[in-house]
């Protein structure tokens, strides 16, 4: 799958070196519930990702930029068929920070829930202390549902998660009226 910048391809036990890069950084899982200090302990990360596919919970895709390099991964996990929910997740090597992936993947990631997925909600939990992040959802139309207070517990600290959705309903009409303003623009 592409974007105009961006190939997804999904998640393989061939990529736990570029999955361990990343989720072996404090800093990229300063926020995350995962974190691996060995590329042995990131097999863990990848039976994850295995187990979402085999059992209809979730898929995640790596994602690549035009020069093949690996920049990170987004995908859906706590996918309920029966609720048409999922949450979605992404994460990206420090040196694509700030370069807009976020913006471009995830309109595709939501096209990916809402059509093929056939979901009705997608949501985000993050971290409250997570400012970027939060910043982020709201730049591509997730609407703040509130937070969940000390809902966590990471390293004997209760931590607050804000919680975040995007409806499919909200996303056709702005998809649609993205597509009007090409038409006639």
């Amino acid at each position: 799958m592409k974007t105009e910048n961006y190939t997804l391809k999904e998640i393989q036990d061939s990529d736990i070196e570029n999955i361990y890069k990343g989720l072996s950084d404090p800093e990229i899982t300063q926020f995350y519930d995962v974190h691996f200090p060995t590329l042995e302990a990131t097999k863990e990360q990848m039976e994850w990702y295995a187990d979402l596919k085999k059992n209809g919970t979730g898929i995640w895709w790596g994602i690549y930029n035009e020069n093949e390099e690996f920049c990170g991964a987004g995908g859906f996990n706590s996918l309920e068929k029966e609720n048409q929910k999922a949450e979605i997740g992404l994460w990206l090597l420090k040196e694509f920070w700030g370069k807009g992936i976020l913006k471009e993947v995830m309109p595709k990631l939501f096209e990916i829930g809402f059509t093929t997925l056939n979901l009705n909600r997608i949501e985000g939990f993050v971290v409250s202390e997570n400012s970027k992040c939060r910043a982020a959802l709201s730049k591509i139309n997730f609407t703040h549902e509130g937070t969940m207070r000390e809902w966590e517990i990471k390293n004997g600290e209760k931590i607050d998660v804000a919680i975040y959705s995007i409806l499919k309903s909200e996303w056709l009409t702005k998809k649609y009226r993205e597509e009007l303003i090409q038409k006639y623009d």
